[in-house]
């Protein structure tokens, strides 16, 4: 009887340690502004009483290495890129041993600290003094990135719901609706809402009286081929798995890691117009129903979390819109955009672009929730691109410095000149999810994503490369500046 009593005892204590570090680690998301500054700051936690965070309740948090570098020489871009990749793909091993390690961290409340995080900080404290010396071989070299290799755990707000696979992503590939969750790492949940129950919250800039009105359409399909890859060749442009992801393509055939610009302009195209073999990709939605999709056992699908069948939009709209505020200029060929963070959850929602929303309810966009549609309506994702860019650079260090949302009256920034604004709209015939049983009877939906970003529909995320033909991209800056539809 005694020893029942120590038993109890001791486990009563890891639950008060685990329960307090919950509550000093646990951080909520926002409503993010659609015209958010990259600029801002993020969210991150300070990590206060981690260690004793459970593996079901707790993900990896690692300040973002690639967002940081404002400028690399181009002679160093080769190798930057490929470290950056590599940091990526350490965090996500990380995560997935975190995920792996339930029994020991129950057993040790300082296993995560001395087995999983302190380790990942050695590997890449390695990794960004490989990034300092690439660069300062041609260049200053960086200040301040050793600041950048710790890590810390983060709640989840996974905890108490959506069940899971015990052992997270253990024996990658076995997928299923068990507890209606992705091996554990979400979605569950309280990361979805009726959007009946959500205020309408759309804005459009008033447009001034010389605003370019008019709007270009592309038809480029809704990926019927099934052209996949776990590729992010805007992000780690020669890595296989940059993503550690699935995407979807429309646009142009030739889209993988390896592809240059040269690719891009011989490459096959799914639009219409055969003048726009612009590449168009998005992270693919799953249905999490058990079903084994052809990447269940491979990295970036079921390996790294990402398991259920793939759903294929029902519709797909590519858009190009003008300014409110003035004329546009072409895009320079070989843009390159990318709207929106994958890695929202960890990072904060400063370059968070997400908006889900149901068909006859589009009035009202969720940022950090997936929506649950009424009957007959359908779910709807929308990414709106950054329409300014420097007048100069078709690309960045961080991807990102080159390009700029407008204000909300839909002014530029100084230094920035209006182009085309891309509206990607996404459309899925996808039942709502059953919640009260978490996802058992009628299965949970999520966009794939970094392991260790649990499925949050905050990660929404698009990418875009402009391989739009110069006459035809005239006649788009023609017909947007002049007020016609044209499709």
């Amino acid at each position: 009887m005694r020893r029942n009593t120590r038993r109890r005892s001791k486990t009563a204590r890891r639950a008060i340690v685990a329960t307090a570090a919950l509550a000093l680690g646990a951080g909520g998301l926002v409503t993010v502004n659609m015209y958010a500054s990259a600029d801002a700051g993020d969210s991150r936690q300070s990590g206060t009483g981690d260690r004793a965070l459970s593996a079901q309740a707790s993900t990896i948090d690692c300040p973002d290495v690639g967002q940081r570098l404002s400028a690399v020489p181009e002679r160093a871009r080769a190798e930057v890129d490929r470290e950056l990749a590599l940091l990526d793909k350490q965090v996500a091993e990380a995560y997935q041993r975190l995920a792996g390690s339930q029994r020991a961290i129950q057993q040790d409340v300082n296993f995560a600290q001395n087995a999983i995080v302190g380790p990942l900080k050695d590997k890449r404290t390695a990794t960004i003094d490989r990034i300092s010396i690439a660069i300062g071989r041609v260049a200053t070299k960086p200040q301040g990135l050793d600041g950048l290799a710790s890590c810390t755990l983060k709640a989840s707000g996974n905890q108490g719901g959506g069940g899971g696979q015990q052992g997270g992503n253990q024996g990658g590939g076995q997928g299923g609706n068990q507890g209606g969750n992705q091996g554990g790492n979400g979605p569950v949940a309280a990361d979805f809402v009726d959007i009946t129950s959500v205020q309408p919250n759309a804005r459009t800039p008033r447009p001034a009286r010389n605003a370019s009105k008019g709007l270009f359409a592309t038809k480029c399909g809704v990926n019927a081929n099934k052209l996949y890859n776990t590729d992010n060749v805007i992000v780690a442009p020669g890595v296989s798995n940059g993503a550690h992801h699935t995407h979807d393509y429309v646009g142009n055939q030739a889209n993988n890691a390896f592809a240059d610009n040269n690719a891009f302009a011989a490459g096959r195209t799914s639009c219409q117009n055969q003048g726009d073999k612009s590449t168009y990709y998005w992270p693919v939605l799953r249905l999490q129903d058990g079903s084994r999709e052809f990447d269940a056992d491979r990295q970036g699908g079921g390996a790294e979390g990402n398991t259920g069948r793939i759903l294929t939009a029902k519709k797909v709209t590519l858009e190009y819109a003008g300014n409110p505020r003035g004329k546009v200029v072409a895009m320079p060929r070989f843009l390159r955009i990318i709207t929106g963070d994958a890695k929202a959850f960890s990072n904060g929602t400063a370059n968070a672009n997400a908006s889900w929303s149901c068909t006859g309810f589009e009035n009202r966009q969720l940022k950090d929730k997936y929506p649950i549609c009424p009957q007959g309506s359908d779910v709807v994702r929308t990414a709106k691109f950054q329409s300014c860019w420097d007048g100069k650079n078709a690309d960045s260090a961080n991807h990102r410095s080159h390009v700029a949302f407008t204000d909300t009256e839909g002014r530029c920034p100084k230094g920035f000149v209006a182009i085309p604004q891309l509206v990607q709209r996404l459309v899925y015939d996808v039942d709502a999810p059953s919640l009260k049983d978490n996802g058992k009877t009628r299965p949970f939906f999520a966009v794939d994503g970094f392991p260790e970003q649990l499925h949050k529909p905050v990660t929404d995320h698009g990418d875009f490369i402009n391989v739009f033909d110069e006459r035809v991209m005239n006649q788009m800056v023609r017909c947007i500046n002049t007020g016609r539809t044209c499709r």
